[in-house]
């Protein structure tokens, strides 16, 4: 019997038992449904994040310290301010490199305004720029601070610590921990949703005071390589000339810092040096998220193993019931590898109904999901052809052993079953 024959036959079967064919398919469609719905809603928060995290950023990496085998984000340099001001102007030297953006933390008591004090543990102290990225220091008011100056930048959480809002031109006195205060002028004031630092400064979520290295950045220590106490740094910015030379000028710069630094020196043994490219972080991002929907894939293959055995039951009771119907049909000349073909197809339609409506479902629950989380719905096609392979395998795997139980029926016990 040609295959096709199989179909509609296989489909009047099916149809004449509607409830219980989709009783049996919903096994396979819940576990289908399932992993559509989360790789649709891991691939939208995936655009999501990588979009917020990778736009208008400029070619640049961090260079920090931390204990040797950890991964992580960058901070402030586990193994302490190691980067002097010489690997500073050596880094600047290596070629495709633009420029190096020093970034330390100067501890405070407080910041005063208008005879009001109030807390706040830490200033980030920096080069000008530090603003000057690409979607990053986006002033409401004024601009950047000069090196050498007693000036300010705050975002405008700490702009508005006080009962009245600080503006620019407005003098605040900034109280370091140990009792020292200084009058700095504000020269300007970050938007919310500046994104300085790039690698989650929180510039918008929490208070910050941004002030130049000089004169605020007062850590030093005597730099192996000239003999003279330097500002030493915990974190560098080292931005690149354009992003095709990213991955070339990070080998130079690592090179260098393996080889022939000041921080190679006063890095403590258990920390080394590491560098991470704005692509890279991307790319942990990515790790994370695929991470996350392998391991809901898995539970979504519980329940495909759930319909398979669904299938396979009511296959094998549609075997017991149409036994007369095997034995007539064996009767006119159907041959065991034609009744084995017809259940085989009825059990491949169940699968294949059961992943195509799973691909619904599964489309409708990530809409609803991403609309919800507020996310860009990006549905991967690719799991749609995917879906209907493993429907037909689950097909193929719970009606092998039924349709080889109909095919080995005999006929004369067959046409004796009432």
């Amino acid at each position: 019997m040609n295959p096709l024959e199989s179909v509609p036959m296989a489909w009047r079967s099916i149809r004449g038992h509607r409830l219980r064919s989709t009783l049996t398919t919903l096994g396979v469609v819940i576990g289908v449904g399932a992993v559509i719905t989360f790789v649709t809603l891991g691939a939208s928060l995936q655009v999501a994040i990588i979009g917020d995290v990778a736009a208008d950023q400029s070619p640049a990496m961090t260079v920090a310290t931390q204990p040797e085998g950890e991964g992580g984000g960058p901070g402030f340099g586990g193994g302490g301010a190691v980067f002097t001001e010489h690997d500073v102007r050596r880094i600047e030297a290596v070629d495709g490199v633009v420029t190096v953006i020093p970034l330390g933390s100067v501890a405070l008591s407080g910041v005063s305004y208008r005879n009001q004090s109030v807390a706040l543990s830490s200033m980030t102290a920096t080069s000008p720029a530090y603003f000057d990225q690409p979607g990053q220091g986006n002033f409401t008011s004024g601009g950047n601070f000069s090196l050498g100056a007693r000036e300010v930048v705050l975002n405008e959480r700490a702009a508005t610590l006080f009962e009245t809002n600080v503006s620019v031109g407005d003098s605040i006195t900034v109280t370091y921990s140990s009792g020292e205060t200084v009058n700095a002028t504000v020269v300007g004031i970050l938007a919310a949703e500046s994104n300085v630092g790039g690698f989650g400064d929180g510039a918008g979520s929490q208070p910050r005071v941004y002030g130049p290295t000089d004169p605020f950045y007062q850590s030093r220590l005597e730099s192996p390589s000239t003999g003279e106490r330097q500002r030493v740094y915990p974190l560098l910015t080292v931005v690149a000339e354009d992003y095709e030379n990213v991955d070339e000028v990070e080998r130079r710069v690592m090179t260098y810092l393996e080889s022939d630094s000041d921080a190679r020196t006063l890095l403590p043994s258990s920390y080394e040096v590491t560098v991470r490219t704005n692509e890279e972080l991307v790319e942990q991002i990515q790790d994370i998220l695929d991470t996350f929907t392998g391991f809901i894939t898995g539970i979504a293959v519980i329940s495909l193993v759930v319909g398979a055995i669904g299938i396979a039951n009511i296959m094998l009771v549609s075997v017991t019931e149409r036994t007369r119907e095997i034995g007539i049909m064996k009767a006119v000349g159907f041959q065991n590898r034609d009744i084995l073909q017809l259940f085989l197809v009825e059990a491949v339609i169940l699968g294949l109904l059961g992943s195509v409506v799973g691909i619904v479902v599964g489309i409708l629950g990530g809409y609803v999901a991403t609309d919800v989380l507020d996310l860009p719905l990006m549905f991967p096609l690719e799991w749609a052809g995917i879906a209907v392979v493993v429907g037909i395998l689950v097909g193929v795997v719970a009606g092998l052993y039924p349709a080889w139980t109909g095919a080995r029926t005999d006929p004369i016990e067959a046409l004796r079953y009432e």
